[in-house]
């Protein structure tokens, strides 16, 4: 992950915890509070980050980095566990079409 990126990614963490740390957010029901446990990055425009909650749990957000247009810049979700079945099928997939693809090239 190149430096400007990351750095992104940084500062990017904390405006996370600060929006779910809010007591008036929707959801947040327990009025928990956030704060960023750990930053890892799992590609160039990847990363997961850690949060740990006031109550002592652990939210898990995904980040992805867009590169251009009115989109470009970090976002994120939360994934539930049917997010993960589906990056897990979306491998499989991706694979295929790169497979599709190569003979393209030529």
């Amino acid at each position: 992950m190149k430096k400007p990126i990351a750095k992104e990614l940084h500062a990017f963490a904390q405006e996370i915890a600060r929006r779910y740390s809010r007591t008036d957010r929707e959801g947040n029901v327990n009025n928990e509070s956030f704060q960023v446990q750990d930053v890892i990055p799992m590609s160039d425009h990847t990363a997961v980050i850690n949060f740990v909650k006031s109550t002592g749990k652990i939210g898990v957000a995904f980040c992805y980095y867009i590169n251009r247009g009115a989109s470009k810049g970090w976002k994120y979700f939360f994934p539930t566990d049917s997010h993960v079945s589906g990056f897990q099928a979306f491998f499989i997939y991706k694979t295929e079409a790169e497979r599709k693809n190569y003979d393209k090239n030529f």
